[in-house]
């Protein structure tokens, strides 16, 4: 792992490179680059192609080695940005590290499966050996992971197996589940003994995973950001550092109060916000907390960009800010209905 700040730009379309140039007018080099993450204006489903442009036109301008996850859709408020994570120069100490890593590729007959959970946790939980860094200094695990196309569905078939789903759009849910399934083992919120369970009745989650997924890898692009091992300290003892993150779960699509309460963490430290990464979405059960939605049934919108638009909305209304990263299908990222977030302020 290494040090890393934190730094994000608007863009103008997915194929919008010019935040290099305000990257280097903060002082800073793309070969400094390790991971990319942006929401870029697609509708965030099997063929959201401003994905697939994102990724083509960043990836030949960063290190080879850094990772790219784009995040289509920005319904509502949601403004079109992307979030530098960058490796701070040697001797430089910033209070978070982040590692970048990616599994091996997935055969489609794998993704969303046990199998799939299995690379996740084994690339997660060798990024944290190789910094020892613990589960508790983690704060936010990134997964950008594969989908299936009705074209790998058709090579599923003809090796004579079955794919986890002939849906390609449920697809997208599996991927983000059996990854997120992979981050809570790795993480120790789920015991290895319990995977094949987990992986069957699709109610594990994890607190600190986010993840998307998308037609424009093979493999699963993962990025881990922690407390720097180096400077943590005791509770109630001051942090060297100037970036620091704060996490937890909103319980459902309106939970205001799980985000005020990261807001007056930051507020008590005199900080100011950098980035939020939030998941969203609509509760499966038809409803919120007492209330009757829709979201579910809407033959015009999948239901993943109205929980978008709902929870970016809450979101940038009380942090003042629409360049905040809101991933739609929360599938083992939080609670069902819910969704995982995370707070990262400079102080």
């Amino acid at each position: 792992m290494a040090a890393v700040d934190i730094l994000k730009f608007p863009i103008l379309s997915p194929a919008d490179t010019t935040p290099l140039d305000r990257l280097k007018e903060a002082g800073y080099e793309a070969s400094q680059i390790l991971a990319v993450v942006g929401k870029t204006e697609g509708n965030g489903c099997v063929n959201d192609f401003s994905r697939t442009l994102a990724s083509a036109v960043w990836e030949p301008r960063i290190p080879q080695d850094a990772v790219t996850i784009f995040s289509g859709g920005t319904e509502g408020v949601l403004s079109p940005h992307v979030t530098f994570f960058i490796r701070a120069q040697p001797g430089v100490t910033t209070g978070l590290v982040a590692a970048i890593g990616r599994t091996r590729v997935l055969a489609p007959h794998e993704v969303g499966t046990s199998a799939h959970s299995r690379q996740v946790a084994q690339t997660v939980s060798h990024m944290m050996q190789q910094a020892s860094v613990t589960p508790a200094q983690v704060h936010l695990v990134l997964v950008k992971c594969p989908l299936l196309t009705s074209a790998k569905i058709e090579a599923i078939r003809a090796e004579s197996r079955t794919p986890v789903t002939t849906d390609t759009y449920e697809s997208m849910a599996k991927s983000r589940y059996a990854s997120a399934v992979g981050i809570a083992l790795a993480l120790e919120e789920l015991s290895h003994d319990m995977l094949e369970e987990a992986s069957a009745s699709q109610n594990v989650w994890s607190a600190k995973a986010s993840c998307s997924s998308g037609a424009e890898l093979e493999d699963c692009h993962v990025l881990v950001l922690a407390t720097d091992p180096a400077v943590a300290v005791e509770a109630g003892q001051q942090q060297r550092g100037h970036l620091h993150a704060v996490s937890r779960y909103m319980a459902d699509a309106i939970d205001a109060s799980a985000v005020c309460h990261l807001l007056a963490h930051v507020k008590g430290a005199n900080g100011k916000v950098v980035q939020v990464f939030a998941k969203a979405e609509a509760d499966p059960s038809g409803r919120v907390r007492s209330w009757r939605h829709t979201m579910n049934t809407d033959s015009d919108i999948h239901s993943t960009r109205h929980a978008r638009a709902a929870v970016g909305g809450l979101i940038a209304g009380l942090v003042s800010d629409c360049e905040i990263y809101v991933s739609g299908g929360a599938e083992g990222q939080g609670p069902s209905g819910g969704g995982s977030l995370c707070m990262v302020y400079k102080a």
